[in-house]
């Protein structure tokens, strides 16, 4: 798959320290990510595709809970795409790849400042 990246763009990130009371009255938070793909342009003169890849996530661990939103824009060359069910699981990581570098890098510098020690590194 031949592809052409814009930069990486955070749309929202987010810390929280826990509240543990506030989690007793209303739930507590689950780990989740998720990467969709939007569907932004089909060219089929250039046969290409742009599409939108997005990192929703929430990383819950024992001291605080992050929220993030990472996007990317991406220009697929040489193929249409109609559906994000035609890509193959090693495309899906290579598109998921620099979003969730992104979510990584935000997360080690935040939580080494906000804890004043070693930052914590996510593992996906």
């Amino acid at each position: 798959m031949e592809l052409v990246r814009e930069k990486v763009f955070l749309n929202q990130y987010h810390y929280d320290a826990r509240n543990l009371e506030w989690e007793k009255e209303n739930g507590t938070p689950e780990t989740n990510a998720e990467v969709t793909f939007q569907l932004i342009k089909k060219d089929e003169e250039k046969n290409e595709t742009t599409i939108v890849a997005v990192l929703q996530s929430i990383i819950v661990k024992e001291e605080f809970v992050l929220t993030a939103v990472v996007s990317q824009m991406n220009c697929i060359k040489n193929r249409i795409i109609n559906e994000p069910s035609e890509f193959s699981q090693e495309e899906v990581q290579s598109l998921a790849a620099p979003l969730l570098d992104m979510l990584q890098r935000l997360t080690y510098e935040v939580t080494e400042i906000a804890l004043d020690r070693p930052g914590i590194t996510l593992e996906f």
